[in-house]
């Protein structure tokens, strides 16, 4: 079904003057009758060979926008990335610092563990040399520790 439009109303429709209506009917771009001297436009296919060329300028338009838009988000991204790979980074070294830290914590209890059981064996040799002198100064004195304690 075609639908015909006056070169008048169909100017008004698409937005151009009526010079650039006919210039395009000249083109062959547009299907037009001539009915009582007056000009007639298929709307239909008109519209369609119209729409495309203002679309294309819309999407140039939006391309770019679009490509601009991308490539903010692009590089947004590429900083997230180099922020996140930064913060891994320090967080690994941290990481690697506080596990020497607890093998360097590790070795030194170990050490004073060491330490303790060799001055707690010290001790319980000492206290023992203690009680064989008290025993045998006991026997050869017996009453002069009794009269000290």
């Amino acid at each position: 079904m075609q639908t015909w439009l006056s070169i008048d109303e169909f100017s008004k429709l698409i937005g151009k003057s009526i010079a650039e209506v006919d210039a395009l009917c000249q083109k062959g771009d547009l299907e037009y009758k001539i009915e009582n001297d007056s000009k007639f436009i298929e709307a239909t296919l008109g519209t369609q060979a119209i729409v495309p060329s203002s679309n294309e300028v819309e999407i140039i338009e939006k391309g770019s926008v679009l490509e601009r838009t991308v490539g903010t988000i692009l590089n947004l991204h590429e900083k997230v990335l180099a922020s996140k790979d930064e913060t891994l980074d320090s967080l690994r070294n941290e990481n690697e610092f506080l596990k020497e830290s607890l093998l360097s914590m590790q070795e030194l209890y170990n050490e004073d563990r060491k330490t303790v059981d060799t001055l707690q064996k010290q001790l319980k040799i000492t206290q023992d040399e203690l009680e064989f002198m008290r025993r045998k100064y006991k026997l050869m004195w017996g009453k002069v520790v009794d009269k000290a304690k």
